[in-house]
């Protein structure tokens, strides 16, 4: 059931106003009165089938917009229900730490791993914290100096991916910002170890793709993942932020559309809602998938899932003209 709390989107108004009914009849239909008891189930099927209706045929945009719920499940969430032992590791050993990462290690299941993910806030205090998820260099630098411990010690690696984008300040840009997203990309296709990559939010941008160059990359069903953000290619081409809509269909950020691309390797399953429905449901998701995909790689050699890894990029984008 949507939350009644004031957290919705727009396009989940009608649920949210027969959910109300819903609850306005609940107690009368508790005390065992029939007519009561008949009117709540009848709405009880109405909003059940009007809930499949809705999510089942969400637009581009409307999709961008569960990625973006406040109440959506971050790399923390799942870290607490997938790795309870995990311990994060602080700063990049060169200027500082940035909270807009985490990053550490625990046992998945029964595997030793190391886990690199970015972290927005759920407050305002924290957001501000946090840069609302987009990483500072050092945030990027601290995220490659334990992928490459994981690499030396043959530990797998995790990503998960959800930022706008890189943090776009004077001081990120000084600080080497640029060098710090290119330096990651270089750097992870050469890593040794097996690497799986989940776009659980927003993967926007190089901000996104610093931690993405994985064997496998997967993508939470709501997730979007583009070069820029629908609002951002809206102000270039219409010079009109109101045309995000049509450039989150124009881009095609969704899951389906960058499986069907081959950008991605795997779409994962949400509840009906979005994952902040049921975030328990999409964390054993994510570790079946992981973990099969870690099975499997592992089973090669490291100089072959390289090589594999390295043409995986290689030939995104490569056409022939008709």
């Amino acid at each position: 059931m949507p939350s009644l709390n004031g957290t919705w989107l727009e396009f989940e108004r009608p649920i949210v106003e027969l959910d109300r009914r819903l609850e306005e009849l609940r107690a009368f239909a508790e005390r065992g009165d029939p007519e009561f008891r008949e009117e709540y189930e009848r709405l009880s099927r109405k909003a059940e089938k009007l809930r499949f209706e809705i999510f089942s045929r969400l637009t581009p945009w409307q999709r961008v917009q569960l990625a973006r719920h406040p109440q959506r499940p971050y790399s923390l969430d799942y870290l607490k229900r997938l790795i309870p032992d995990f311990v994060e590791l602080h700063g990049d050993r060169a200027f500082a730490d940035d909270p807009a990462v985490v990053a550490g290690m625990g046992r998945l299941g029964g595997r030793s791993i190391v886990v690199v993910g970015h972290q927005k806030g759920r407050d305002t205090k924290e957001n501000i914290r946090r840069s609302f998820g987009m990483p500072h260099p050092e945030g990027y630098r601290k995220g490659l100096r334990l992928m490459q411990t994981a690499s030396r010690f043959g530990l797998p690696i995790l990503t998960f991916i959800d930022t706008p984008g890189a943090y776009p300040g004077i001081g990120a840009e000084e600080r080497g910002q640029f060098e710090a997203i290119a330096r990651n990309l270089r750097e992870m296709a050469r890593l040794e170890v097996p690497v799986v990559a989940v776009v659980i939010g927003e993967g926007g941008s190089g901000g996104a793709l610093a931690f993405g160059v994985a064997d496998r990359v997967l993508m939470l069903e709501n997730a979007i993942y583009s070069v820029i953000s629908p609002e951002g290619c809206a102000a270039i081409l219409w010079r009109d932020r109101a045309k995000a809509p049509e450039a989150a269909a124009a881009l095609k950020v969704t899951s389906a559309d960058l499986k069907e691309l081959g950008i991605i390797d795997e779409v994962l399953p949400e509840p009906l809602g979005g994952a902040h429905r049921d975030p328990d449901q999409v964390a054993r998701v994510i570790e079946e998938a992981v973990t099969r995909h870690l099975d499997e790689l592992e089973t090669l050699e490291a100089t072959e899932r390289r090589r594999i890894r390295q043409r995986k990029y290689q030939a995104m984008g490569v056409y022939k003209e008709g």
